[in-house]
């Protein structure tokens, strides 16, 4: 029978200035990834959408932003912001106001492109240095004006959204200076507002830029790696895809500059102290509720892609997948940077986003059914390991004889360059999608071993009971004690109070089953009002004694920012 031709009408050029889309678009403003004819066709085959429902783009946000907002900040306020960073440095437009209000949680995106903007700043600054840092907190702690800080805008749990107005610091902009490399350490010392592959670039390039004797990796590589900052990371205590090997940003940062309404401080970069609780670790994952962070000193490590060994196994089901990961996490013979294992239905869709589907339609099936390795039951593992060169094999070679004596194929170690070549463009498909009413978003949790099966159940059973919805998990930061689930849902909707309904119970469920509130996403307002009932009132209260402490005028992201204000 022949298959209806798919031609989808991808929306290819660049937002028009001053639109909705210009804000909430992925990435570059002239970069696109579109998704592939064969991930279009599962989309159809699943979801039950006919290929005629690509053709009609809806909702693009195209519209310019409007320009009749409300002034919601004093002008001696914002007279007094010119006079501490300029006033090419402050921004009153509409525009800028509602672009650094907004990051990429989903609710935001619909709401920009039905037209109507969830927030909007007072002011918009942009500070130069840590001395204009400090004056502004300092006036607006005095004048109790709210401030919000503004990294690279990635935040998917409303971080950035100045709920009550006021200042927002956007420090990107100027923020971004190295400021200590020390090799003998091996630590780095940067402003919070440089974004990824500028950090990076800098150490990959150490011998030219420092004379060092070597070429280094930050080793923190999230999947918005090209767009946060390095504040943005330290703030919502994010993980790298690479963090099984090289740690969460929590195990990266050593040292901290902090502007508080209460003082100025930073702590030391000793790579252990028996001091106490440490002021360090209390801001990491502050989301700017303590304070503004200027300036963070981190781990580095050699970079040497020469050792890099990838590897990639199709396994019969999701069972033998967790038994892979779990014995590989706790082998104690070295850990993957990359290892990552996709459940039967994220493996389905991962094998026509990577280019595989038609190879094994059209030479492997048969022998893959022969193996046990069938369609909706079997699993993909890929994995990377880093380090030196005898390290990195023993890695890969560890890694193979766990997976071949669980029944896996050898896939070599194609799907990984595929997936690593279009790691950083995932996210752009998704602008594509919801062009085309199909809404996509990601719910994630960190679950122990035990629970890994009951969490990734119960998570699926409430999201497929949504008709024409996919459900596709993954797990890609390994712990001898757990990992994470990442859950990856599609279905077509639009309207932004229906999804904020579903986002809930999907929320609530997976608390329920054992997970946690998330990983490595972050809070923000988002899911603030889950953290009583997650934490429990006992620990929240040692968390808003800190913010009192800290921040005696709630000044500081206020609105729901980890649940800290909250009634």
């Amino acid at each position: 029978m022949h298959e209806p031709s798919i031609d989808p009408r991808w929306l290819t050029p660049p937002p028009p200035q001053g639109s909705y889309r210009s804000i909430f678009k992925w990435g570059a403003p002239g970069r696109s990834y579109h998704p592939r004819t064969g991930l279009v066709r599962l989309l159809c085959d699943r979801m039950g959408l006919s290929p005629q429902s690509f053709s009609n783009p809806q909702n693009t946000g195209e519209a310019a932003v409007r320009r009749d907002l409300p002034a919601k900040m004093d002008v001696v306020h914002v007279s007094a912001m010119a006079d501490i960073v300029g006033k090419e440095n402050v921004q009153c437009d509409d525009y800028a106001r509602i672009r650094y209000a907004h990051g990429q949680a989903v609710e935001e995106i619909l709401a920009l492109r039905h037209g109507r903007p969830t927030a909007a700043a007072g002011v918009v600054v942009h500070p130069r240095h840590r001395e204009d840092v400090q004056t502004i907190v300092v006036y607006c702690h005095a004048q109790h004006i709210p401030l919000t800080v503004y990294g690279g805008g990635s935040s998917v749990t409303l971080g950035v959204t100045p709920a009550r107005g006021g200042v927002t610091l956007v420090m990107q902009t100027h923020m971004r200076r190295l400021l200590a490399f020390n090799e003998t350490n091996r630590t780095v010392t940067v402003e919070s507002g440089i974004l990824g592959p500028a950090y990076e670039a800098l150490l990959n390039d150490a011998p030219a830029r420092f004379r060092a004797r070597h070429r280094y990796t930050g080793g923190h590589f999230p999947q918005s790696f090209e767009f946060s900052t390095v504040g943005g990371w330290v703030a919502t205590l994010g993980a790298g895809q690479q963090s099984s090997y090289y740690g969460d940003i929590y195990d990266l940062v050593l040292g901290q500059e902090v502007v508080t309404p209460i003082g100025t401080f930073s702590t030391a970069d000793y790579p252990a102290t028996a001091t106490g609780p440490k002021v360090n670790d209390i801001f990491k994952g502050s989301e700017g509720a303590f304070g503004v962070l200027t300036a963070a000193t981190l781990k580095i490590f050699r970079l040497k892609p020469e050792n890099r060994r990838r590897f990639a196994y199709l396994l019969p089901g999701w069972s033998q997948a967790i038994a892979a990961a779990r014995e590989i996490s706790q082998g104690e013979f070295g850990m993957p940077s990359v290892l990552r294992i996709s459940d039967p239905e994220e493996t389905e869709a991962a094998l026509q986003l990577y280019g595989l589907g038609g190879r094994i339609g059209e030479y492997a099936e048969r022998l893959l059914h022969l193996k046990g390795l069938l369609p909706m039951k079997r699993c993909l593992l890929i994995g990377q390991s880093d380090g030196g060169r005898h390290f990195a094999r023993n890695i890969a070679r560890q890694s193979s004889r766990i997976c071949r004596r669980l029944g896996a194929l050898w896939l070599s170690g194609y799907p990984v360059d595929r997936w690593s070549h279009g790691r950083f463009l995932d996210p752009y498909m998704r602008d594509d999608l919801h062009d085309m009413g199909v809404l996509i978003d990601t719910l994630e949790t960190a679950v122990t071993w035990d629970r890994l099966t009951q969490v990734h159940a119960g998570v699926r059973e409430l999201i497929k009971a949504r008709p024409q919805t996919l459900c596709m998990c993954h797990a890609s930061h390994f712990y001898p004690q757990g990992t994470n689930l990442y859950f990856i849902f599609m279905t077509p909707m639009t309207g932004v109070d229906q999804f904020r309904m579903f986002q809930a119970d999907i929320i609530s469920r997976i608390l329920a089953c054992g997970g946690s509130l998330s990983h490595h996403h972050g809070v923000g307002k988002l899911m603030g009002p889950w953290m009583d009932g997650h934490l429990g009132s006992d620990q929240v209260d040692v968390l808003r004694a800190l913010k009192r402490h800290f921040d005696p005028h709630n000044i500081m992201n206020p609105g729901g920012t980890l649940g800290l204000d909250l009634p």
